[in-house]
């Protein structure tokens, strides 16, 4: 069953942020969520059990009989930086391309000839964020990856893009090398190596490397201090880089500060940096970010601050 509810759990988080209303960290009875889902009482019970493993859900209310939770401070966070990502046009956009191709790679290989490209909207590639993507804006990424060859398809008047389409070499090379991400597949030509010593960092960040060497180290406790707050900083100096959008660049930057304020107050709290942590990943693999400095980025915070435990 735990699988059932790593797929449940982003859809209830969402769900008990919009039962709170005005009061987000108000607890709520979750047996209208599970029972239109057609789940026990004991399974909601689990279900919020799972939600507070993940630091997501507090369940301190809940009994077997009445399945009650509430947003932790983590869950509040991480569910207003879904929204924000979910009602970035530029975010969407790349999720949208993203998905697309990676559908059209897939048909390819099931053998359909030409699939209609409305298709991907009855699939769960075309969710983003827990929001369904339009047909405005599949037709949108379809026009694009058209005009970067990576489809080919006929059109007509009415859509600005291909209607029916099946993936080029280019798309198939695409999502094979570089998972979809367009962006990083045409900086692929990019020259020049650079070796990425983040840890003794003092300067600017290069962007538009392609290749990678990273050194960091985490002392026997799992957190060492220097070490974040090194990353703290060499976060701060790639923001421009990421051209994040306005919102989510000032989050970025704002969680870098306190992951710096946190290490360098002498007794950081692993919940408070578990947290943080997991916003800066989050941002940094969402589709608002394409490109190998992102991905650096993101495993070099999972390096300096692994699965930390709670407090």
């Amino acid at each position: 069953m735990a699988v059932e509810f790593a797929k449940l759990l982003d859809p209830l988080v969402e769900w008990v942020y919009e039962q709170a209303g005005d009061n987000p960290l108000a607890d709520v009875s979750v047996l209208p969520f599970t029972g239109e889902r057609g789940m026990t009482d004991n399974q909601a019970y689990e279900l919020v059990r799972y939600g507070a493993s993940k630091g997501l859900l507090d369940g301190n209310q809940s009994t077997m009989g009445d399945a009650r939770a509430e947003l932790t401070s983590y869950g509040l966070e991480t569910m207003e930086a879904r929204l924000r990502r979910r009602s970035s046009p530029a975010a969407r956009s790349a999720a949208a391309r993203r998905a697309l191709l990676v559908w059209l790679w897939h048909r390819q290989h099931d053998g359909t000839h030409l699939p209609v490209i409305d298709g991907i909207l009855e699939t769960d590639d075309a969710f983003f964020e827990g929001d369904r993507l339009t047909i405005t804006e599949i037709d949108r990424a379809a026009a694009y990856l058209d005009s970067k060859a990576m489809i080919k398809g006929p059109k007509v008047d009415s859509r600005e893009g291909p209607v029916r389409a099946k993936i080029t070499s280019e798309g198939l090379d695409c999502v094979e090398h570089y998972d979809g991400d367009i962006s990083a597949y045409e900086r692929r030509n990019s020259s020049g190596n650079t070796t990425f010593h983040i840890g003794e960092n003092t300067g600017n960040i290069a962007a538009n490397s392609r290749d990678f060497n990273m050194r960091a180290t985490t002392n026997k406790d799992g957190i060492d201090a220097a070490a974040v707050i090194m990353l703290a900083r060499a976060l701060r100096q790639a923001a421009p880089a990421l051209e994040l959008p306005e919102d989510e660049a000032l989050e970025f930057t704002q969680t870098a500060t306190r992951l710096e304020d946190e290490a360098a107050g002498g007794s950081p709290d692993p919940a408070r940096l578990q947290r943080w942590r997991g916003t800066i990943i989050g941002i940094l693999n969402s589709p608002a970010v394409s490109g190998a400095l992102g991905s650096v980025l993101a495993a070099y915070t999972g390096m300096v601050l692994p699965g930390l435990p709670p407090a």
